[in-house]
């Protein structure tokens, strides 16, 4: 992480800080409070959106059947054998508020608003009061961040639950640190990454003890096994209930081939690190963060009352840092979709040592992190020159809007037609809690839009009336690396990329017409009706 060669003197024992008291408690409670309201008024547009791909594939249906079964199993769906807290909480939520996409997204508001707490206090105890502020508010901002805040994911929950351990790590107050660590690996599984990197790090640390001390963990600071390794004991209690229950102890056998056995090829390994590095450094805008704190090292530090401002402790910076090491290295080598979203947990934590490198030496370095702000909020409104998943910024709602008038149109066009699509969209009609339809339809499924595929319904033509078409893939205008072909074949083989046909090529590949059609910057969405069923349809209308 770029601050850490920074030389200058080491931060007091955070543990020398004051425990809180009554007031800080309410000082907190009011922060949560303030929060949320703020993300409440940020995503108000958002709020009764339908569900959205991995949210109305995996997440929702597995709350869902909790809150109708209690089953901690999914029924509805194949167990994926991530664990159950957040659906536990959205299934509480339900409960209480009534089944709908807005206490769906209140909840998770909630879940985000108090991770975003967490991160504000690790900041202000790493550093100090305007670092947390100027961290927590370019966060919240990050365009990855901000679209999970309100999605039906895990891993914006399993981020924080990682902050306030690592608050709880920073304060050494073990019993904080365990129960936050348990926490964040009942969420999702990956974050038991964090515990177990800082016992990897205080280990070495115990080994190295008599060199550049400033790097190590106090003196006074022991390594306990025992600390970091406990929150282990909830997560596998978690996959022995699902292996007695499923006979699988790592998920179904499709999502273990996915997301590890299809993953672990050397030549793919170093290409995915490339991919996650640019997640955390340079991804939608973090790049100007990280310029602005690598040419700040090349100043000295700004003076202060009695000396000079002081630095993270570099023994913080080195926990940070073997935290965000074991992310990137553990989903450079696992995770079939490479998605920005897993590298929630420690983004913030490279944001938060180059926001404090810029505090301790740029003079205007508001003015920066305003700046960085900035540009994160045109990341929300305008789509990078490459590929990237729409939930990274609010293309996503530019899907579900399309998706929602094409469903629209169906039903009012076709209410009782066979519909041919692809999968999210065959949850999607066939699943009216999911937002899109009021009754289900009768779906044949095919994997995507590319010509093997469109050959392949055209052979089943007669089972189909219509077709509900749609990119699978953003598809930027002018593509960055559009003219590099190994570039393209190394993302075909590796990371599942493929080029839909258009919805004309599809209609003439299947014999129909387009009926419906709609496009929004990179993303479309069409309808197209066989010929024979367009002729039966006039027929029934006459």
């Amino acid at each position: 992480m770029p601050a850490l060669p920074d030389r200058a003197d080491v931060r007091p024992d955070a543990r020398s800080q004051s425990r809180p008291g009554r007031s800080e408690w309410a000082s907190q409670l009011l922060l949560f409070a303030l929060m949320f309201a703020a993300l409440m008024l940020l995503h108000a547009p958002l709020l009764r959106l339908p569900y959205f791909w991995d949210e109305a594939g995996y997440y929702v249906p597995a709350a869902r059947d909790l809150y109708l079964t209690g089953s901690l199993i999914p029924q509805s769906t194949p167990s994926n054998a991530h664990p159950p807290l957040v659906m536990v909480w959205l299934a509480l939520a339900w409960r209480v508020a009534g089944f709908s996409t807005l206490v769906t997204r209140m909840a998770m508001l909630a879940l985000a608003a108090f991770s975003l707490l967490g991160l504000f206090q690790l900041a202000r105890r790493a550093a100090n009061l305007e670092v947390a502020w100027a961290t927590t508010a370019c966060a919240a901002l990050y365009p990855v961040l901000f679209t999970q805040s309100s999605l039906a994911h895990l891993d914006l929950a399993a981020a924080g639950f990682t902050w306030w351990g690592l608050l709880g790590y920073v304060e050494d107050r073990p019993g904080k640190q365990v129960l936050w660590f348990s926490l964040a690996a009942l969420a999702k599984e990956t974050a038991i990454l964090a515990p177990l990197a800082l016992l990897a790090w205080e280990l070495v640390a115990s080994l190295v003890r008599s060199r550049r001390s400033e790097f190590l963990p106090p003196g006074g600071r022991r390594t306990r096994a025992v600390v970091f390794a406990l929150p282990i004991v909830p997560l596998a209690c978690w996959y022995a209930y699902h292996y007695a229950k499923t006979g699988y102890l790592l998920g179904n056998p499709e999502f273990f081939r996915y997301n590890v056995a299809a993953t672990l090829d050397p030549l793919r390994i170093p290409l995915a690190l490339g991919l996650r590095l640019w997640q955390v450094f340079g991804y939608f805008g973090l790049y100007l963060l990280t310029l602005a704190g690598l040419l700040a090292m090349r100043r000295g530090p700004q003076a202060a009352d009695g000396g000079r401002r002081e630095r993270i402790a570099l023994w913080i910076q080195a926990a940070f840092l073997a935290v965000l090491v074991a992310y990137v290295g553990f989903m450079s080598v696992v995770g079939g979709a490479v998605l920005a979203r897993y590298m929630l947990p420690v983004v913030p934590l490279a944001m938060l040592v180059l926001i404090s490198t810029l505090w301790r030496r740029v003079k205007y370095w508001k003015l920066v992190s305003a700046a960085v702000a900035i540009l994160f909020v045109a990341g929300l409104f305008s789509n990078p020159p490459y590929g990237f998943s729409l939930e990274d910024n609010l293309a996503y709602r530019d899907y579900i809007v399309m998706h929602a008038e094409a469903s629209r149109f169906l039903a009012m066009r076709f209410p009782h037609a066979r519909v041919l699509t692809a999968w999210p969209a065959s949850d999607e009609l066939t699943r009216p809690w999911l937002g899109y339809v009021a009754q289900p339809f009768r779906v044949l499924r095919i994997e995507n839009f590319t010509p093997g595929e469109v050959a392949r319904a055209a052979a089943a033509r007669d089972q189909f009336d219509v077709a509900l078409v749609f990119s699978t893939k953003y598809q930027p205008p002018h593509e960055m690396l559009q003219s590099w072909t190994w570039w393209q074949g190394i993302k075909e083989r590796f990371f599942g990329y493929h080029r839909d046909l258009t919805p004309e090529e599809i209609a003439q590949r299947i014999g129909g017409r387009v009926l419906f059609h709609k496009e929004s910057d990179g993303q479309w969405v069409a309808v197209i009706v066989v010929e024979r069923a367009e002729n039966a349809q006039l027929r029934v209308t006459r």
